[in-house]
């Protein structure tokens, strides 16, 4: 490629109702190099990503061309102007096979229009070939995409992104599921895209990666850049002081547990040992009775597949033992027999019945403890305390919830589960999305739990919450807890930089 192209995002914003995204971000991508895009959860990353392929319409602010302003109305106009992305999320169809899917719209055609499949399946193997020593035999133009292992289907969306034949690249977290050898072999593709002239976006939680293969950074925080720069004139750390809010917006605060005390001196609800998932790579730890345990790292580390391995949703090694008892839960029905419960992090489609009203979806687990005939009377009475205790608005029980606010769908999610009194709270992420009045009542309910006993293992998204309510901090990456934060050491420098594997004095 000869020309020299320059695509620039100039004060883009993008709100998603009252969640801002991005307020003041920008980015210069030129072509023969890599600028790695950079920041904590939540500091609008993927929607700049989005935004730069067309898969989202900015709010406010510019995309340049060589100086000249442009507009990508969808993914295809992007495309269509030679960018192309390897999505974080894979944008694949499982149940078509990996050739079908590179080409899918854009197959070689004979006479009479038909599919040359020689020329698909020669194509498809020579993209292959690309990575070849670092897949396993299974990966073969006619194998479907559902018959292969993660790294395999994210190299398919890589090899689909470069079948283009792009000027610009746009990699996501694509390395999050590859082993190092894959991680090597696309990084030497990498460098032959620079040297063609390719333009490389690079989003990665592996800082040791950024390092290594990128020649500029760009740093959001908040939905804003905050600094950009080449990277050989700055270190890890500095790059995390820039991550992270001089002045922390987080005012709610409650009695940490003493983490620190002897072994024996409170009882220990939960203990975890070795646990093995497709995802995880060996977890341990214990949780006492009464502690508020943060599950942290940057998203996609295996903190959504611990807690519902632990929730009997998913098959596991290892040995797990709950209030004194081995478990191993076939089914999520068993785990919340013996006291377990999972708010999840995806309410639409996980935690509620949308078309369904209130009542019946605070019933949802519990409608055997009302018997047979339903004693009708005694569930709207439970449910109607419960409402009242999260100060839930709404018109009445029966209305569906789909006419409740999300902050208010919220509270039915976590009220359901309230009705059976669980020892063990599994929290994924349940603050996402809500407005600021909803997280303060729940934080005080949190702390509520603690003092009655509960044990709650909380995932979030938002770093400030896992610093000002957790009685500690596992940080996950890759799979496998990367460092423990408690008492002095648990902060949010140390939290991003145990996130990004970056060592922190103090942190075990």
């Amino acid at each position: 490629m000869n020309a020299r192209m320059t695509l620039s995002a100039r004060n883009i914003v993008k709100h998603y109702g009252g969640v801002v995204a991005l307020e003041d971000g920008n980015l210069d991508v030129r072509t023969g190099e890599v600028v790695a895009l950079i920041g904590a959860n939540g500091s609008g990353k993927s929607t700049m990503a989005k935004v730069i392929n067309g898969v989202v319409v900015l709010d406010r602010g510019q995309l340049l061309l060589n100086n000249e302003p442009i507009h990508f109305s969808s993914p295809q106009a992007a495309k269509d102007m030679g960018i192309a992305t390897v999505f974080q999320e894979l944008s694949l169809i499982p149940k078509m096979t990996v050739e079908d899917n590179i080409w899918l719209t854009r197959e070689p055609i004979k006479s009479f229009g038909l599919i040359n499949r020689k020329a698909v399946t020669r194509k498809t193997e020579e993209l292959i070939a690309l990575f070849e020593g670092t897949t396993s035999p299974s990966l073969r133009p006619d194998a479907t995409v559902a018959s292969l292992s993660p790294d395999e289907r994210q190299i398919v969306e890589i090899l689909k992104a470069i079948s283009f034949d792009p000027w610009m690249i746009i990699l996501d977290e694509a390395t999050a599921s590859l082993d190092n050898r894959q991680v090597h072999k696309l990084f030497d593709l990498i460098n032959g895209w620079k040297e063609q002239g390719k333009a490389i976006v690079f989003v990665s939680h592996r800082m040791e990666e950024i390092f290594e293969i990128a020649d500029r950074y760009s740093v959001l925080r908040n939905g804003k850049t905050v600094g950009s720069g080449n990277i050989k004139d700055i270190n890890g750390d500095e790059l995390v002081q820039l991550m992270i809010e001089e002045k922390s917006a987080f005012v709610f605060s409650r009695t940490r547990l003493d983490v620190t005390q002897e072994p024996g001196k409170k009882p220990i609800c939960l203990e975890v040992n070795n646990l093995h998932t497709d995802v995880l790579g060996g977890i341990s730890f214990n949780a006492m009775e009464g502690e508020l345990i943060g599950i942290g790292g940057l998203q996609g580390q295996g903190q959504r597949n611990l807690l519902l391995a632990l929730f009997g949703a998913i098959p596991y090694d290892g040995e797990v033992n709950f209030m004194g008892e081995k478990i191993n839960f076939r089914n999520p029905r068993e785990a919340m027999k013996k006291g377990l419960s999972l708010v999840p992090g995806d309410r639409a489609k996980e935690g509620l019945l949308y078309t369904r009203s209130i009542l019946e979806n605070f019933m949802l687990p519990s409608w055997r403890k009302y018997g047979f005939p339903l004693k009708i009377k005694n569930a709207r009475k439970d449910a109607q305390k419960v409402s009242e205790s999260l100060s839930l608005m709404m018109a009445g029980l029966q209305e569906p919830v789909s006419s409740l606010s999300g902050g208010n769908a919220q509270k039915v999610v976590i009220g359901k589960w309230l009705l059976r009194e669980p020892q063990l709270f599994l929290l994924n992420d349940p603050t996402k999305g809500v407005d600021v009045g909803t997280k303060a009542e729940f934080y005080v309910l949190l702390n509520q739990l603690c003092e009655q006993g509960k044990t709650i293992l909380f995932y979030s998204s938002d770093d400030e919450e896992l610093v000002g309510l957790c009685d500690r901090v596992l940080v996950l990456q890759d799979g496998m807890i990367r460092a423990e934060l408690k008492g002095e050491s648990l902060t949010k420098e140390n939290l991003i930089s145990a996130s990004l594997g970056i060592s922190t004095r103090g942190v075990q």
